[in-house]
């Protein structure tokens, strides 16, 4: 009992040390630690996963780019993905207004694999969207699967100098790719006309390129037209190549008839551009990126080159009405130049206003002459002052003439007048003044007008009251003749008639009288008669009037 109730109250025994019992020390062991649960190694094994994969993304990240353009619309950050070849290199990862307000900056991240060559001055990017031009529709893709960013960049040439982050994007998709083979140009011209990016270029009309773009000229003065001929075409662009307008529909009238020229379809409604070699015997290729002027027409652009043109004005005090900007100035039927401004100024000498009129004409078009003088001054300022003077010596002029009665306008001719005055006259004034004479049908006017005058200075009124006067007394001497020589003229007529009855008698058919006249006629007709016998015997024989007749041989018979 007493054992139980230790056990219940839960205290230690004591020890009883007995000699006859010895008990054994319990023995203490330490509890064991205990171990990790395996569970842990889910999210271990997560980490790892995900350090991975940032190490690989991390490895394969490219630079960071940004790109300009107008607008952002259709762009998206983590969805609009940049395309080299239809291939993703990258994904927009920023999208921000730049700080003057005028442009997006779009931040794009490029995958490490080929960011060498995109990160170079020559990339160009731009948006892709659905776009209707003159050359078709393109990015049509883009309207289920999204805009993207496009990168073209030459791949056959290095990269030079450092990597470039920043870069310009286009408005406008590139015509020509950087690995399309073939040659670029420039033509000059005085307007676009109706030329557009994608107007196709022809030759022999066969289209063998097209064109890329345009801009304004940094003088102002010319349109940069840029082309692309495709490979193996481009060798026809030689170093003197011509090249012309061939957009729309030519008409042109001439001594032949009426002509019309026009191109194919495409060339009507978007523009064109023609062009052949000057001489087909030279096949020199010209340069890449060479410039060439670009002509209204065929006709222009295969005549002979002008070369340098010059600058003229003209001094007329008469009316200029309709001539107008553009107008020929024609020299025996040749065309030199043209007009290319009409301005008002005031003479104060004369105290008047007279018409200043600039021109452009080409002295090269004067032959073989131009060319001696400039062979002997190489100077060709000098060499066409001393034309200019040499000829206003001898009386060349400039005259407005009429081009057309109907419509009224007018263009300048040039033409020698002898008897004109000399005047002075300095070729080296640049531009030089030519002497101007009045033209045809303002002297008419003048002409007129003097006869006018003329007949405003005779007397009329006396002239009138002198043929008043004649008119009187012709009409009083009328008057007398009718009462006095009127009856004395119907008495003499009356005895005229008489004896005209009186001969008619006399001459009558049955007459006594008339059978007498008839023998007698025939008697002067027999005498006639023997009077041409004697004259025809006298001619034979003109002895027989000192001789006589000759007597008559008789004939012996054997």
């Amino acid at each position: 009992m007493t054992d139980n109730k230790e056990k219940d109250t839960g205290k230690p025994k004591e020890a009883v040390h007995s000699p006859e019992v010895t008990r054994r020390k319990p023995e203490l062991r330490p509890r064991k630690e205990q171990r990790i649960s395996w569970i842990w190694l889910v999210p271990l094994l997560a980490v790892l996963v995900g350090a991975g994969l940032m190490a690989r993304d991390w490895m394969a990240a490219g630079p960071t780019i940004t790109v300009s353009f107008e607008s952002a619309d259709g762009i998206e950050v983590g969805q609009t993905r940049v395309r080299y070849k239809d291939v993703a290199i990258g994904v927009v990862t920023g999208l921000k207004v730049d700080h003057e307000r005028s442009k997006v900056l779009v931040t794009a991240q490029l995958n490490r694999d080929g960011a060498n060559y995109i990160t170079r001055e020559e990339s160009r990017f731009w948006v892709v969207r659905p776009r209707l031009a003159i050359s078709g529709v393109s990015g049509l893709g883009t309207l289920l699967s999204g805009v993207y960013i496009a990168v073209d960049t030459p791949s056959s040439v290095p990269p030079s100098g450092k990597p470039v982050y920043d870069f310009e994007g286009l408005e406008q998709p590139p015509e020509i790719s950087s690995e399309r083979p073939g040659s670029r140009y420039t033509l000059q011209a005085q307007d676009l006309g109706w030329l557009d990016i994608g107007s196709p270029v022809y030759y022999r009309r066969i289209q063998v390129g097209q064109v890329i773009g345009y801009n304004l000229d940094e003088s102002g003065d010319v349109v940069n037209v840029h082309i692309f001929i495709d490979a193996p075409h481009d060798r026809h662009v030689t170093a003197d190549a011509r090249f012309w307008n061939a957009s729309g529909v030519n008409f042109s009238l001439d001594a032949d008839g009426l002509s019309v020229q026009t191109g194919s379809l495409a060339a009507i409604l978007a523009g064109g551009v023609a062009f052949a070699p000057a001489d087909e015997f030279d096949t020199a290729a010209a340069v890449p990126d060479s410039v060439f002027a670009l002509h209204s027409s065929q006709i222009q652009a295969m005549a002979d080159p002008d070369g340098e043109p010059m600058q003229l004005e003209f001094h007329f005090h008469q009316s200029v009405r309709g001539l107008k900007v553009g107008a020929p100035i024609d020299f025996r039927g040749l065309e030199l130049g043209n007009v290319i401004d009409i301005d008002m100024e005031f003479d104060r000498d004369r105290r008047q206003f007279y018409a200043l009129v600039r021109a452009r004409i080409y002295p090269l078009r004067f032959g073989p002459l131009y060319e001696q003088l400039t062979r002997l001054d190489k100077d060709p300022h000098i060499a066409r002052a001393r034309l200019l003077e040499n000829m206003v010596a001898r009386g060349l002029r400039a005259q407005l003439r009429a081009a057309n009665l109907l419509t009224g306008q007018q263009y300048v001719a040039l033409d020698f007048f002898r008897d004109q005055p000399d005047v002075e006259f300095d070729g080296t004034q640049y531009p030089a003044v030519l002497p101007t004479i009045t033209g045809d049908f303002d002297r008419l006017q003048q002409q007129l007008g003097s006869i006018v005058s003329k007949i405003d200075a005779l007397p009329i009124e006396e002239i009138v009251q002198d043929a008043r006067d004649t008119l009187q007394s012709i009409t009083a001497l009328l008057s007398g003749v009718d009462g006095k020589v009127t009856p004395e003229l119907a008495s003499t007529l009356r005895a005229v008639r008489k004896t005209l009855a009186a001969v008619d008698r006399f001459v009558d058919e049955g007459t006594a009288t008339a059978g007498g006249l008839e023998g007698t006629m025939r008697e002067l007709s027999a005498a006639a008669r023997a009077l041409r016998a004697l004259a025809d015997h006298l001619q034979a024989q003109p002895g027989s009037l000192i001789r006589g007749a000759a007597r008559d041989r008789l004939e012996v018979q054997p």
